[in-house]
């Protein structure tokens, strides 16, 4: 028997990218046992509350304050209930929950985090794509364009872009045709492949595949104007070389050459 939830904290709960299903187990069990579920609307999929108890008390947060968001989390936790704070995505990524710890902190109220799988992870999984091939590229680099909130100096596209790295970017489809440009600026070639992906893994996805060179025209041809995401880079081409993972001349620890 699992042990019970600590009501004298806020649980932060990952939703997922979308597909009910993405969650996980113990983000699930929360959700089932909740007495206060205070929810992304904007973001997250509303299917996600059919595991909410019949008798859950549920706020969207989308029309909240931060102080509002704050105050009905402690107020819960005063009144002995469970409450969880559930996002969109996995937490760690443009999850704005340091400002509520921040705010928690300061009433003397401690938090949970439950990981859960991010939409760059769902948005590879729905296009068949590993980010890291072997000789191909060995790193991923996520990030955001700037916009009414900043990015450092030293975390510009065209910096990035000089790596030919793959990406991964969020909230900055509105501005597709910058974003092609500030890439190529920094060194992607014209011709590097890119996709956009309109909420991946829910039922109404879509997705635009091209090149930097012309991405731009075909997102807007499909409508693509907000949550969507970004990828760029020669790990979404034809280029591919087999790791020595599984190499029948390789040795490791587990298996002789």
């Amino acid at each position: 028997m699992t042990e019970p939830f600590d009501r004298r904290l806020i649980w932060f709960v990952g939703a997922g990218p979308g597909d009910r299903e993405l969650i996980t187990l113990k983000g699930y069990r929360l959700l089932c046992q909740a007495d206060v579920v205070i929810y992304a609307g904007s973001l997250i999929n509303p299917a996600l509350l059919d595991y909410c108890r019949p008798g859950a008390a549920r706020y969207d947060s989308a029309g909240l304050n931060l102080r509002q968001i704050i105050d009905q989390m402690a107020e819960g936790v005063a009144g002995g209930k469970l409450v969880v704070r559930l996002q969109t995505g996995d937490l760690s990524l443009y999850g704005s929950i340091r400002e509520q710890i921040e705010e928690l902190a300061m009433l003397n109220i401690g938090f949970s985090t439950v990981p859960g799988v991010s939409a760059f992870l769902g948005a590879a999984a729905r296009l068949g794509v590993e980010y890291t091939v072997p000789e191909v590229s060995q790193s991923l680099i996520i990030t955001r364009i700037e916009g009414r909130t900043p990015t450092p100096a030293l975390e510009s596209l065209e910096a990035f872009a000089a790596h030919r790295a793959s990406m991964a970017i969020f909230l900055s489809v509105q501005a597709i045709e910058r974003v092609s440009a500030r890439l190529i600026d920094g060194g992607y070639p014209a011709d590097t492949p890119a996709a956009v992906i309109f909420k991946a893994t829910w039922p109404e996805e879509k997705t635009v595949r091209g090149t930097l060179a012309d991405i731009a025209g075909k997102v807007r041809a499909a409508g693509i104007g907000k949550t969507a995401l970004i990828m760029v880079g020669a790990f979404l081409g034809d280029e591919y070389h087999y790791s020595k993972l599984y190499h029948a001349e390789f040795t490791h620890e587990y298996r002789q050459a």
